[in-house]
């Protein structure tokens, strides 16, 4: 409670409020920055525009990129951020934002020991997760760093405040699944492990069910974010819910604080060390859509709709803030296929890797041709898609392709299969010559793809595109088939087409910052107090897409360097 004379002043100045700190959404970047901030003896307030926290944390897998940390010795598989800045270097280039990646490095160790020290925050290390590129200094394991599981039983009444993650991630209804879990669940009578286990977690799901919406065994993105809320609980720093960023307010060329549109009403909030921007970037914002994404790219996005560039667009017209294109891509992209509910709704599959590294399966555009190795990451799949111009591509397999590794929402063993071509969401033909005009490809260039797919996985090598050349297409593939885990025949019908569009999962367009996060004006001058992270922040890897987990990575590292440097302790 504030006493008669503070609330006097505050009255004087215009403000309701005052704070240290104010953090705008509550992702992984703005919770790390309120979180550190109340480690570093602030007071902070974080203001969130919906009724729940994680924003698009929560949908994601939850992976997170920081290379040379002590997790990663403790692991054996020690990395080094030298290795990491040799790589970087050699995929970012003379693209620009070499301080920036330069500073990421070197707090990202600093920023993820504090954390896990000081919070509720666990990673465990992959091991065996590749960077997504080959190239010098890059790692097969060690900097991806994955949140460990999370009992949202310790959140009490606060675990209906976490985003709930894509419907398709979940079985029965609501039970989170990891990725080891699903041959288990799928064949529960093959073993007593697999007995066991799918037992372990129905029973578990089953009591979870009965006082709550969901399960309450986290993973993934859903687990960060229960971690980072239990820490914000414990370190009692203030959530407001359902208050959205009116307008940034300034003095002197700097921003003293903000207007916030709460349940009660518009709050003046006076910040005295900063605000922070971390809003979830361009999501569903069309003018940003159509001012820097290319028309190849989905007018939907993954992010969840309440993401609507309010952070950027509020900076750029308040206090004249730059936003940046993002470099090669305003937009870090993943390739989609979309099932459209009864209802109207629609389910929306990430096509990550698994389905697309695996032998047996090749990508067209309507002239039939392939036109990007398909083993390649997510990004990089769908900017070969813009590069060619098309909207749209098919993902070609046979029936041993579809019983083995399943495609999409059909399981492997083809579970699902005639429900979902009844639903419209993949095409079936009894042969390619069919295939092709069903799902309006050029026929001759589709032959002219398979036949040279199938020549190729005589071989084992991909003279068109190199599918199954780097480490990360090879450990995405089955290891069990040969010559190359990643080509297979494409050989008896019936065959199945599916179609993915390129969707953005993060921006990396954004507002263009320095290397503690304050945000710059045009001319390239620092807005005092004003910060940004996450994806309100422009990507440090200028749209490139190095490894798994490098959009988290950044946002939870300089969320510390703002926090630290607010604090005047970086």
């Amino acid at each position: 409670m504030m006493n008669a004379e503070t609330a006097g002043l505050q009255e004087q100045r215009g403000f309701d409020e005052e704070t240290d700190l104010l953090v705008i959404g509550a992702g992984v970047g703005g919770m790390t920055a309120a979180l550190v901030a109340a480690i570093r003896g602030l007071s902070v307030i974080l203001c969130e525009k919906t009724d729940m926290v994680g924003g698009n944390t929560s949908t994601s897998g939850g992976t997170t990129w920081v290379p040379g940390t002590d997790l990663s010795h403790k692991a054996g598989v020690p990395d080094r951020t030298e290795d990491a800045a040799d790589f970087l270097r050699h995929i970012v280039g003379n693209r620009g934002g070499d301080s920036l990646r330069a500073a990421f490095l070197e707090s990202g160790p600093k920023a993820i020991a504090e954390i896990t020290e000081k919070s509720e925050v666990r990673f465990a290390v992959a091991t065996a997760h590749p960077d997504y590129h080959d190239g010098p200094g890059s790692a097969y394991g060690g900097r991806a760093l994955s949140p460990v599981e999370f009992d949202g039983r310790r959140l009490g009444k606060d675990f209906a405040r976490v985003r709930p993650p894509r419907d398709v991630f979940m079985g029965l209804g609501g039970m989170m699944v990891a990725r080891g879990e699903v041959a288990p669940l799928l064949n529960p009578f093959a073993s007593i492990g697999n007995f066991s286990t799918t037992m372990r977690m129905v029973l578990r799901y089953g009591r979870d069910r009965l006082g709550h919406s969901r399960g309450t065994r986290l993973l993934m993105g859903n687990a960060m974010v229960g971690q980072l809320l239990l820490s914000l609980r414990d370190r009692k720093v203030p959530i407001w819910f359902d208050s959205p960023l009116k307008e940034l307010l300034s003095a002197g060329g700097e921003v003293i604080g903000a207007v916030i549109e709460t349940p009660q009403g518009l709050r003046r909030i006076r910040a005295r060390k900063g605000v922070v921007l971390a809003t979830g970037g361009i999501g569903w914002n069309r003018d940003l859509r159509e001012r820097f994404f290319p028309a190849e790219v989905s007018a939907a996005s993954q992010m969840p709709p309440s993401i609507s560039g309010d952070g950027i667009v509020t900076a750029e017209h308040d206090v004249g803030a730059a936003v940046d294109d993002g470099g090669d891509s305003a937009g870090l992209w993943m390739p989609c296929s979309i099932l459209k509910n009864a209802d109207g709704s629609e389910s929306v599959w990430p096509h990550i890797l698994l389905d697309r590294a695996k032998p047996g399966l090749i990508a067209v555009g309507p002239d039939g041709r392939r036109f990007v190795n398909e083993t390649v990451s997510y990004h990089d799949f769908c900017m070969g898609m813009i590069g060619a111009g098309i909207d749209a591509a098919w993902l070609v397999v046979d029936q041993r392709f579809i019983r083995t590794y399943g495609l999409g929402l059909v399981l492997p063993g083809g579970r699902g299969l005639r429900s979902l071509l009844r639903k419209g969401y993949l095409t079936e033909a009894p042969t390619l010559a069919a295939l092709a005009p069903s799902i309006g490809v050029d026929a001759a260039g589709l032959a002219d793809s398979v036949a040279a797919n199938n020549r190729f996985a005589v071989t084992g090598v991909d003279e068109a595109f190199g599918r199954g050349s780097s480490a990360m297409s090879r450990f995405n593939g089955d290891a069990g088939h040969g010559p190359n885990p990643c080509i297979g025949p494409i050989g008896a019908g019936p065959f199945y087409a599916l179609k993915v569009v390129a969707m953005d999962l993060a921006g990396a367009g954004g507002l263009r910052c320095d290397e503690n996060g304050t945000v710059l004006t045009e001319e390239g001058k620092p807005i005092g107090g004003l910060y940004a992270c996450g994806n309100d922040a422009a990507s440090i890897f200028r749209g490139t897409y190095p490894g798994p987990g490098t959009t988290l990575g950044p946002a939870m590292v300089f969320g510390w360097r703002i926090a630290s440097h607010a604090a005047g302790t970086l």
